[in-house]
């Protein structure tokens, strides 16, 4: 009998599926503390929780621990690193919490449309402010949804019955997907700048850190309201502090840094702010019990691994090759333009790679979206891929071609209704370091993916490297690393430039139109 042990109010379908199975002892106590749970139960092989805080000294308590599940889908409360460390897998359950947020969405919006929270107080205080209470209608509004993965496609389901209009910015979301989905998709300018609410739904990461900034507040209705039941680390609430009150903005809150009582940073700007809701309902609880359960058993009985977010890599894989795959795919979406919506994902892995090609699957879709984890498995890869309508088709590989182990990764981006734009690289590993040995056409480039990087594409003449070198310099910006080969046909050239520090977005484009560039990215590695 494999002990299980879950530490926390979880439902007790979880309890009852694994007692059913025959295979588990389980022992359910929330009423101690999990580090004394722990040492009581060191022969413990699973450890099920839902928010408890899973540190590096509790899983050395329990070392016969082999698996620890997250009841829900953020993870950031265990030490995955040296759960890993001591060949402790963990998985999550993503999607079991989904609706439970869609509908808090939902709720905050009513709520504050129509003063429930304060007229609640007012009436039950014996007074009668009717007056004061004038509310508005959702019908009819223009809401935005930042992030339209499973919550975000949710969130657009329960309000269509509003007869609202619904912008969707996802920058992996295909045209298709979101029309047959009931949604408009368009840039994250043009949510902020047309929505009467906004709703966030991004994760929080070196990419989104911050990104709901004064620059898109600023855009904003007046009287518009901003909906945050996703991360807290992706609205600079002092953005929103400095413009809230002169543009009459609403703020409805359910996340913050740290899920404690404390005086919160966003009491003064919050107009509705509760203490992390969001999967706090019957239904989530059940739903995320029983797919922990089920999860477990299934990974016992028959390995399936796909929740497993820890994943090291795979026996017989050079750990640079899952590197490898992640730079070409960044490099893809840099050249092409970072958020534009993506149609079609290729890929051909030659030599010994051919076998791993689920694995390094999963590094690129993470690289080509914010909101896929790269610690996730190759069939939520897919699944989120058909998620978010976009096709993927690996390639059998000509190995008469002498590649050696190489990776090529060509992703196909929608410029218009009608226009697509398709950028290849092909890349390899050469003495334990990461090279791109094509982009497109250009080829035998050898170049590192590291640090940061500018590229240019122009009409091949002399003294175009002297101008962009000229101009980086004039910014304080010194150049490491370059390459500038021609194309077959010899007319185009590409610059391709490692540099120190980052040319932020007017020096690339002073550049592009001094040069006239007939393409121009930066790329931060």
């Amino acid at each position: 009998m494999k002990k299980v042990l879950i530490p926390t109010k979880l439902d007790a379908v979880a309890r009852e599926t694994l007692n059913a199975n025959g295979s588990y002892e389980v022992v359910q106590d929330d009423s101690q503390e999990l580090a004394t749970l722990a040492s009581q139960h060191s022969d413990t092989y699973a450890l099920i929780v839902r928010s408890e805080k899973v540190t590096a000294e509790i899983i050395d308590a329990m070392p016969t621990l082999k698996v620890i599940i997250r009841a829900g889908a953020g993870y950031n409360t265990i030490d995955i690193k040296h759960a890993r460390s001591k060949g402790v897998d963990v998985m999550n359950t993503p999607g079991a919490n989904a609706n439970a947020v869609a509908e808090e969405v939902v709720a905050l919006m009513l709520a504050d449309a129509r003063h429930v929270v304060a007229a609640d107080a007012s009436t039950r205080a014996g007074k009668w402010e009717k007056k004061n209470f004038m509310g508005k209608e959702v019908t009819g509004k223009t809401i935005g949804i930042v992030g339209f993965g499973a919550i975000g496609q949710l969130v657009a389901k329960r309000l269509s019955g509003f007869d609202v209009k619904i912008l969707a910015y996802d920058p992996f979301l295909s045209d298709e997907r979101a029309r047959d989905l009931g949604a408009e998709s368009v840039e994250l300018t043009d949510i902020f700048a047309k929505c009467d609410y906004v709703s966030l739904h991004m994760p929080e990461n070196d990419d989104t850190r911050g990104i709901i900034n004064k620059s898109l507040i600023a855009r904003m209705k007046n009287g518009a309201t901003i909906i945050n039941c996703a991360r807290a680390g992706i609205l600079n609430e002092n953005d929103l502090r400095e413009l809230k009150a002169d543009k009459g903005l609403r703020f409805l809150n359910d996340v913050y840094p740290k899920d404690e009582a404390a005086d919160q940073t966003v009491t003064d700007i919050a107009d509705i702010m509760l203490p992390h809701l969001g999967a706090s309902t019957v239904e989530a609880n059940f739903n995320a019990a029983k797919r922990s359960a089920t999860q477990l058993i299934g990974y016992d009985e028959k390995g399936i691994a796909s929740y497993v977010v820890n994943r090291d890599v795979p026996m017989g894989l050079d750990r640079a090759y899952s590197e490898l795959a992640y730079a070409l795919a960044h490099t893809c979406r840099g050249i092409a333009g970072g958020n534009k919506q993506m149609k079609l994902i290729e890929t051909s892995f030659y030599g010994d790679l051919a076998r791993f090609g689920d694995w390094l699957l999963v590094q690129i879709v993470a690289a080509l979206s914010d909101d896929f984890d790269r610690t996730q498995g190759y069939d939520a890869a897919l699944e989120y891929l058909k998620e978010m309508g976009v096709e993927y088709f690996n390639r059998e590989t000509d190995t008469s071609k002498g590649y050696g182990n190489a990776i090529t990764v060509d992703v196909t981006t929608s410029v218009d209704a009608a226009h697509f734009k398709r950028v290849s690289v092909r890349g390899t590993v050469a003495e334990g370091n990461m090279m791109i040995s094509r982009i497109n056409d250009f080829d035998k480039l050898y170049f590192e993916p590291s640090g940061t990087a500018v590229l240019f594409i122009y009409k091949d003449r002399p003294g175009v490297i002297g101008q962009i070198g000229h101009t980086l310099a004039e910014a304080g910006i010194n150049i490491d690393d370059m390459r500038n080969p021609h194309d077959p046909s010899g007319v185009d050239s590409l610059a391709l430039m490692r540099i120190t520090g980052k040319a932020d977005c007017d020096v690339v484009e002073k550049i592009a139109q001094q040069i006239e560039a007939l393409h121009a990215s930066c790329i931060s590695y």
